[in-house]
């Protein structure tokens, strides 16, 4: 175990990592902010538009400020002054973009299962599954190593995040239907606990640590992009907006 972590930190990131667990467990069955009087769907996407605000508010500056921190760890001069941090973070975005497009692919020149969606051999599910396994994985390792090891930098990322699971447990359960019911659901919640036992097990060089974090930002964009904003996804288009800006709005004075 690393010994820079502290019961507390353990403690903390455990039961986020358990948060995100349950969130794909019991997704299915939760119904977040129903008491503001926002149905399951809006409340999803309202979750989405929190997400894509951590990333924009609180993340980029995060990795703004790392880059120095990422020039100076390296025992050599870098080319570009440490760029690479936000072309990883293009990295994270395409790298999506083309799971998605892969999987749409696969889905069109495969033979779809019971309601047109593929069983458990389908390749489409397989790919799909598999890219959100290694996400989810990563996230949860980033509880343990973040750029910011605080209790509140924790729940600053981890409420978002398990709003942003939501929404991708909803897309992917309407994509892949019983499939993911059976594998699916418990692969990702395993992925939750398996990434955190990593993240308290291997800690990984800072500069390591802030492509990750910038890996991670660039996919959050996407993943929200393709589970949100088109419309035959059935988003709620001010939900999103207004999950957005209030998370925005509370995220601004804490830097």
């Amino acid at each position: 175990m690393s010994p820079d972590l502290t019961r507390d930190a353990i403690l903390t990131t455990g039961g986020a990592a358990l948060l995100f667990a349950a969130t794909f467990l019991v997704g299915g069955r939760v119904h977040p902010l129903q008491s503001l009087g926002l149905d399951r769907r809006s409340a999803l996407s309202f979750g989405a538009g929190m997400s894509a605000a951590y990333v924009f508010v609180h993340l980029m500056p995060e990795l703004h400020a790392s880059r120095g921190a990422f020039v100076e760890s390296v025992s050599r001069s870098l080319r570009y002054e440490g760029m690479a941090i936000y072309y990883v973070a293009l990295v994270g975005f395409l790298v999506f973009y083309a799971l998605d497009e892969m999987r749409a692919r696969l889905r069109e020149g495969g033979e779809g299962g019971e309601g047109g969606q593929g069983g458990v051999a389908d390749p489409a599910f397989k790919l799909h599954i598999g890219g959100f396994a290694a996400y989810v994985g990563l996230m949860a390792y980033l509880l343990v190593h973040n750029l910011e090891d605080t209790t509140m930098a924790t729940a600053l990322y981890a409420v978002p995040i398990a709003f942003h699971f939501l929404s991708a447990d909803h897309s992917l359960r309407s994509e892949h239907g019983a499939a993911y019911d059976r594998i699916g659901r418990p692969l990702l919640a395993a992925m939750s606990l398996l990434g955190w036992g990593v993240g308290l097990l291997v800690a990984l060089p800072t500069p390591i640590v802030a492509l990750l974090v910038a890996f991670i930002s660039g996919a959050i964009i996407m993943n929200n992009s393709i589970m949100e904003l088109p419309s035959e996804k059935d988003a709620r288009f001010i939900p999103f907006i207004l999950g957005g800006l209030v998370y925005g709005a509370i995220l601004l004075p804490l830097g």
